[in-house]
This record gives structure tokens, C-alpha cells and sequence, in this order.
């Protein structure tokens, strides 16, 4: 088996090419889309030992312009936007559910008093039908 030789050219070029996508906010590989090392290396697909042991320079300068940078990515700033959405969409369910709830509570209580008046209700109704009846004064 023979191993394959590396281009570093190309291998620096993916990493150059990942920095760019990462910091524009417009990343292929990355889910997060972080200014991280990692992320970098997520983004250019190469392995870890490569990038850090023969491309640190690289590393290095996409810390430096990330730090520089002065702005959230894009997606990162997508993401932030969503999760404050689904925050309030949640805090508005939360709202929906316990006015939902307190509506259910107040139905059971009624649904409990209508039926102990329609108990006594049947209750007296059985009690006026023992009753003897006059026969009619004009018959």
C-alpha cells in the first residue's frame, strides 16, 4: 500500500477558501458557522493533525481577521433571529395554554353545578309526580 503524497498547495488554498466562507457567513460544510478553529476545519474538510501541524499560519490569520471583524456572520445572526422568534412564539403558547387551561377549569366547574342541578331538578320533579291529583271541581 502506498501513501498517497499530499498537495499542500490545494491544502492551503481549501483552508484559504474556508476562512473566506466563514467569515463572508456563508459556510458549506459548517452547521454552526462559529469563527472558530474548528469550525475552520470543519469548513475546508481537511483533518486536524493537517491543518494545525503544517498550516497553523493559516489558523492563526483566520483567528486574527475574525477577531478583527466587527460583525456577527450572517448565519450566526440568522440563527440568533430564529431562536429569539421561537422564543417568543413559545412564550406566546405558554400564554395560549394557561388562558386554555384556566378556560377548561372554570367549564369543569360549571359542568359540576349543572349537574348537581340537574340532579335536584330530577330530584323534585320525582317528588311532585307522588303527589295525589284532586280530581277537577267541573267534572
Amino acid at each position: 500500500m502506498t501513501r498517497r503524497n499530499r498537495d499542500r498547495d490545494a491544502e492551503r488554498e481549501a483552508i484559504r477558501a474556508a476562512a473566506t466562507r466563514l467569515l463572508a457567513g456563508t459556510p458549506f460544510r459548517s452547521a454552526a458557522g462559529k469563527l472558530t478553529g474548528t469550525e475552520l476545519i470543519a469548513e475546508c474538510g481537511l483533518r486536524r493533525d493537517i491543518v494545525y501541524g503544517d498550516h497553523k499560519d493559516l489558523v492563526d490569520e483566520f483567528k486574527a481577521r475574525a477577531k478583527a471583524q466587527n460583525f456577527t456572520p450572517q448565519v450566526a445572526q440568522r440563527m440568533a433571529e430564529d431562536n429569539a422568534a421561537l422564543r417568543d412564539a413559545l412564550a406566546k403558547a405558554k400564554a395560549d395554554l394557561a388562558a386554555e387551561r384556566e378556560r377548561v377549569r372554570a367549564l369543569v366547574r360549571a359542568t359540576a353545578e349543572l349537574s348537581l342541578e340537574l340532579d335536584q331538578a330530577r330530584e323534585e320533579l320525582a317528588a311532585a309526580q307522588q303527589v295525589t291529583r284532586l280530581p277537577d271541581a267541573q267534572g
